[in-house]
């Protein structure tokens, strides 16, 4: 798809949500991982990833005080993999 074709932030933000496509990339920031390799994509994906399990393992330390590091390990598996674990 050529950028001609997709919608441009601001459009896509005032336009209804779809179920299938609910996160819209800023255009700037779209051309920038473009830009990227692949490699580096997958860096940035990874480090995204481990940086939502830490807010999780963070967040439930701090809401489960008298739960053990198995326990709170295990619940941010679960929940970063939507219960599949």
């Amino acid at each position: 798809m050529s950028d001609a074709d997709s919608l441009g932030y601001h459009q896509a933000m005032a336009a209804p949500l779809d179920d299938l496509r609910i996160e819209v990339v800023d255009d700037d920031m779209a051309r920038v991982l473009r830009a990227k390799t692949g490699a580096e994509r997958l860096k940035i994906a990874s480090d995204m990833f481990a940086s939502a399990r830490r807010m999780i393992v963070s967040h439930l330390t701090a809401e489960h005080p008298d739960w053990d590091e198995e326990r709170i390990q295990r619940e941010a598996s679960r929940r970063i993999s939507h219960g599949s674990v």
